[in-house]
């Protein structure tokens, strides 16, 4: 029997031998039987010494596509087996999320949805039914779009406001030294430079800042930034936009003051105030026992930030304001400190239950 014939008899021996394997210990097994150092193959090949050249010049190539083959058989195996083991532990780990039964009669305790995100949905859906875009944008941002483009130079008073958590970043050009964005504005910075008036859309996100923390005050939380831009925007129309939100949100009229505030991003600058909800305004440690929680910073873009966006202050004008979305939480369910929402406890969330 030449030698072709003898590899050309293993392959096919190889080949009925591998598929009534059904595990990978029992493949890599078989393929070192046939294609090790001391295989079948190689001992076939110990032979080729003794042929003649033609010969040679044949077995060569031949020895190789078997070998190609052996390999390509080996691969498919073992990933048609990896993928049979996966199924079967997915068959048997199944969970159906659907099944609502109770804790006492399936011993599985179900989750919740975090307040924040019901929270968040619910306002994302509110604003989408009034014509508002969505928009994200990254948490590591720069000096330029946190700082710069609103209104707040190096060496504003106002950059003391913003206890920043700085990058080492000593090689960074002027205005680009990177940081944890202290507030989503710099998402409202990145929708003006991408989009062309009149446009509406709302930002929400997590912001970073070096607060020390108590009941009101973390060092994460959650904003959800707005703008209008258009022509002829009014500070009414500010006015019935923060109203209508807080009405929804609620299910009824809440009581709220407008008071001035700086902002060096806006101009005119208000703050806007609701009455406790946790205290009903008799004064607590979440509104500081002032009976009233600072929650809608808002005011009429100012011109500059409006020039950092491309956009023509001659012909366009337009509102922008930040609404806290923690302490939006705190209102609507009644929880007396913002470090519940960061504490990952999972007895805290299963009271939010969706089902």
């Amino acid at each position: 029997m030449s030698m072709i014939q003898k590899l050309d008899d293993l392959h096919k021996e190889f080949q009925g031998q591998i598929a009534g394997l059904t595990n990978q210990a029992d493949v890599l097994n078989l393929k070192a039987d046939y294609l090790g150092k001391k295989g079948k193959v190689s001992e076939i090949l110990k032979s080729l010494k003794d042929a003649s050249a033609e010969e040679r010049k044949e077995l060569g190539p031949k020895a190789n596509t078997i070998k190609d083959s052996m390999q390509e058989m080996v691969q498919d195996k073992l990933t048609s087996i990896e993928l049979e083991e996966i199924n079967q532990k997915l068959a048997q780990d199944k969970i159906d999320i659907t099944y609502t039964n109770s804790v006492k009669e399936t011993g599985i305790h179900h989750g919740g949805v975090h307040p924040r995100t019901l929270i968040q949905q619910e306002i994302e859906d509110i604003f989408l039914s009034m014509g508002f875009d969505i928009l994200d944008g990254p948490h590591i941002e720069d000096e330029f779009h946190n700082f710069e483009a609103l209104n707040i130079p190096g060496d504003h008073p106002a950059r003391d406001m913003q206890d920043t958590f700085w990058f080492d970043d000593p090689e960074s050009p002027e205005g680009r030294k990177h940081l944890l964005r202290t507030h989503t504005s710099t998402i409202q910075v990145r929708g003006m430079m991408s989009r062309k008036p009149p446009f509406r859309f709302i930002a929400p996100g997590t912001v970073f800042r070096c607060e020390r923390t108590d009941a009101s005050h973390e060092m994460v939380f959650n904003q959800l930034e707005g703008m209008m831009v258009g022509e002829n925007v009014s500070v009414a129309n500010l006015i019935y936009f923060m109203k209508t939100i807080l009405t929804e949100i609620f299910k009824k009229e809440v009581e709220v003051r407008l008071r001035p505030g700086f902002f060096p991003f806006v101009e005119p600058g208000f703050e806007l105030d609701i009455k406790c909800l946790i205290c009903s305004g008799k004064g607590c440690s979440v509104c500081k026992h002032t009976g009233w929680v600072e929650l809608l910073p808002c005011g009429m873009v100012h011109p500059n930030v409006l020039k950092a966006g491309g956009i023509d202050t001659e012909k366009y004008n337009g509102f922008a304001f930040g609404l806290g979305m923690d302490r939006l939480v705190m209102m609507k369910y009644g929880i007396e400190d913002i470090r519940h929402l960061q504490s990952g406890d999972l007895r805290f969330n299963s009271q939010f239950k969706t089902f």
